[in-house]
């Protein structure tokens, strides 16, 4: 765990930058039975106006509709919904699909890759493609997927996984964990077949900036908005 500075001066960067979303997880909520800090959420909604996605520590139909009414644009659960499936349809039901992005946290097994809960912590057992394929089922709008195995590592996204979970369901999938590079973000989203991808540590920490992942995307075919 790295300070990357404050996350309201990030996120306000990183729009001025041309970022075509931002996800905001709280990594240890889950696992420190903490909710996710609304005040931390708001403050950061305030000051965008590109998508915002936020993630850890929700586990309720209430505290979606508290951080949806504090500006954000979409929620992510991960082990509340692994714990409580239905929680996928009611949020999906009530507040729409395109606000509930499931998250899942996967690492390599021996026959397949297994579902992660509580900040990648704890094992479920669970086949990730077979979650994924039953979030979308469920009224899922977007996966985020990390791989375990690659997350932190700066060697490139999982791409086997990301495209066996992208090829099993009809919905978005954002491969995440790994990125060290740009061509790393052109593997994701071509060979990994992911629609979008995420990267922190490479824009945190100055390796690359935004529009230079854009402009590196684009010279290769790779639809983008600039």
């Amino acid at each position: 765990m790295r300070d990357a500075g404050d996350p309201v001066a990030a996120g306000r960067r990183y729009e001025r930058e041309g970022a075509d979303e931002l996800v905001f997880l709280d990594i240890t909520a889950s696992a420190h039975a903490r909710r996710t800090r609304v005040r931390l959420a708001r403050e950061v909604a305030q000051v965008l106006f590109i998508p915002f996605t936020v993630g850890g520590g929700i586990g309720s139909l209430e505290e979606i509709r508290q951080l949806l009414a504090q500006g954000c644009d979409k929620i992510s659960v991960n082990t509340a919904a692994v714990k409580t499936p239905g929680l996928i349809t009611q949020a999906a039901r009530r507040f729409g699909s395109q606000c509930v992005v499931v998250a899942i946290d996967a690492k390599r097994g021996a026959r397949g890759w297994e579902v992660y809960t509580r900040g990648g912590r704890t094992p479920t057992g669970q086949d990730a493609v077979k979650w994924a394929r039953e979030a979308a089922d469920r009224g899922a709008g977007e996966i985020l997927l990390t791989s375990m195995d690659t997350d932190g590592t700066k060697a490139g996204y999982d791409l086997a996984l990301t495209r066996a979970v992208a090829e099993a369901v009809p919905i978005p999938v954002i491969a995440s964990g790994g990125a060290g590079s740009l061509r790393h973000l052109y593997e994701g989203l071509t060979k990994g077949k992911a629609d979008a991808v995420l990267a922190a540590s490479i824009f945190h920490y100055r390796r690359y900036t935004i529009p230079q992942a854009k402009r590196y995307l684009k010279k290769r075919g790779v639809p983008v908005r600039l």
